[in-house]
């Protein structure tokens, strides 16, 4: 398919801004690739919508493929080289048809192969389009991951014996361990963290064995067990991976490397840390498709979405996103980076480290050892004629000083800060020594945020809410200003969701995370707090006068949405 075409019929269908399309046609030509796959990667539209969108265009039927459907013994008849290399799924086979799922039906290559398939089995052949999600999940099956490590594992023919770690070898053993088969471990465990979307890898070293864990939607979990014999393999193939010493085992070393996996740039940084009994690895994936979101897509909506597009759209000023580590703050960063990433615009960023590499962006990662911070960067950005200036996190009080005076000439300035709430943004500046006069002029928006797991949406179900929780609800919509009760229209205010888990969230109950925001904008009447008094307290009453959702009431209107558990709010959340 055309680019031009798709990305015109997008933009009048009303699912791209026409900025946004021509921006999108610039990059497919660069880079000599198809525009669709640059908004799959980007998720940009949502998959179903593009795929029924494609339908209409190309005139093949669209069909939403449940796994389950499809048997075994249907994919050991149809051949894995061309499912992953022509991005194609068999959905059903009978005596004389072959029906099939195409991501790209206008393939020429891929078509000649389903072709040559069917015409070997003696089939007519049937062809539908399909999502790439429902490609990954058939794809998976083929090379389920614990059976390739067991296989790696048998191959290598290690003796098991009583542990001898803690002694002395008076004599080296003859030969040594096949390379091949640890390659393989570490290969198949990299790629099975990004099909499960993991953030992390852990690979630990424990008494009697190697553990490898996966921390999926915040959560760690245990993927597979190896002999500990195979544990120094591991970690010294890593190493060599990182471009690490392999033979520095006693202090901490930090690396990363890049490679492409399912035709996507996937970045991996990699920490070592000494324990008793070996080297703990810590894998952090880097996944675009993953990291990189939009506003709306991390849960930034209604109300909240459009103070923050407002507060962009000023010439300058600061953006502070506040909570705890691990709330997503830098993902919000980046979200909010790509609404600015213009061409008449430079953006600017120093970050420790960098996570995710954005086309457009000027990307520079601190090194605090050779005296290159945040605040020396600082220093350097403002002679780069920046327009947008992002700094990973204001830790200190020069860099804070430094990030309010770039913002009061003229750049917007993004950062992170580390406060409970949006209400101690301005406390938390003042302690580090920023002058309170200041603060109105240099600040736009104060936002905190928390990430809560997102209810799997297979298998959640609605029930009545306890009497105590219905006061809970009832007490905090009340606080809600009229505009915001307005433009909310709950359908049920005593409805609460829970997930009981299923096969397409594992059992857990939970696909994926979502984040809950409170925001809050610099208005004459906070500037007058600041002057007089700037306290907590008052500075909350302006909040409420404001009409601020709070982190608690968004979590509340996401829980009768369906999108988050009531519990999970009121355990994350503080009344205010």
């Amino acid at each position: 398919m055309e680019n031009k075409t798709l990305i015109d019929t997008l933009i009048k269908e009303g699912l791209f801004e026409q900025e946004a399309g021509v921006k999108i046609l610039q990059e497919a030509a660069l880079a000599h690739r198809p525009a669709e796959e640059l908004i799959e990667e980007r998720r940009l539209v949502d998959e179903d919508k593009l795929a029924a969108l494609k339908s209409r265009l190309l005139g093949i039927p669209y069909k939403k493929v449940d796994s389950k459907d499809i048997s075994d013994d249907l994919l050991k008849s149809f051949p894995e080289e061309t499912v992953r290399n022509y991005k194609v799924i068999p959905i059903s086979s009978s005596d004389d048809l072959l029906v099939v799922g195409m991501i790209n039906p206008d393939d020429f290559r891929a078509q000649e192969a389903i072709k040559f398939i069917a015409k070997q089995k003696r089939q007519n052949l049937g062809v539908y389009i399909i999502t790439p999600s429902i490609w990954e999940v058939i794809l998976r099956r083929y090379s389920p991951y614990r059976s390739l490590v067991d296989e790696a594992v048998k191959a290598l023919n290690l003796q098991t014996s009583k542990d001898t770690s803690g002694y002395v070898q008076l004599e080296e053993k003859k030969g040594t361990t096949e390379e091949t088969p640890v390659i393989k471990i570490v290969s198949s465990t990299l790629k099975e963290a990004v099909w499960l979307k993991a953030s992390d890898i852990h690979i630990e070293p424990q008494r009697n064995r190697s553990r490898i864990r996966f921390r999926i939607d915040g959560e760690l979990q245990e993927v597979s067990s190896l002999p500990l014999e195979l544990h120094s393999l591991i970690v010294s193939r890593v190493k060599i991976l990182a471009s690490l010493k392999i033979d520095e085992t006693r202090i901490p070393q930090d690396g990363r490397f890049r490679t492409l996996l399912f035709g996507r740039d996937i970045d991996y940084r990699v920490a070592t840390f000494p324990t008793p009994v070996g080297e703990k690895v810590v894998i952090r994936v880097l996944d675009p498709t993953v990291g990189l979101k939009g506003l709306a897509e991390l849960g930034l909506v209604g109300r909240n979405l459009d103070i923050i597009k407002e507060g962009i759209e000023k010439p300058y000023g600061m953006i502070l996103l506040t909570g705890p580590t691990g709330s997503g703050k830098t993902t919000s960063l980046y979200a909010i980076m790509q609404l600015l990433n213009k061409d008449d615009i430079n953006i600017v960023s120093l970050e420790d480290p960098v996570e995710y590499y954005m086309d457009g962006l000027n990307q520079s990662q601190v090194r605090p050892e050779i005296g290159y911070d945040f605040a020396s960067g600082l220093r350097q950005i403002l002679r780069q004629d920046p327009d947008v200036i992002m700094v990973g996190e204001i830790r200190d009080n020069e860099t804070a000083e430094l990030a309010v005076q770039a913002a009061l000439t003229g750049h917007i300035v993004l950062s992170t800060l580390h406060t409970n709430n949006s209400i101690g943004v301005i406390p938390r500046l003042i302690d580090m020594k920023v002058q309170p006069f200041l603060l109105p002029a240099a600040l736009n928006l104060m936002a905190a945020q928390r990430l809560l797991p997102r209810l799997c949406g297979n298998c959640k179900t609605s029930q009545d809410a306890s009497a105590e929780m219905q006061q809970i609800i009832a007490k905090e919509l009340g606080k809600l200003s009229p505009e915001v009760k307005k433009a909310l229209a709950l359908d049920n205010q005593n409805k609460i969701y829970h997930a009981p888990g299923c096969e397409v969230c594992k059992g857990k109950g939970f696909i994926g995370r979502i984040a809950l925001f409170e925001i809050l904008k610099m208005t004459p009447e906070l500037e007058e707090v600041i002057n007089k008094e700037p306290s907590e307290a008052g500075i909350l009453a302006e909040a409420k006068r404001q009409g601020m959702v709070t982190l608690r009431q968004d979590g509340i209107i996401k829980s009768l949405q369906g999108l988050v558990s009531l519990e999970e709010v009121l355990r994350e959340t503080t009344e205010m």
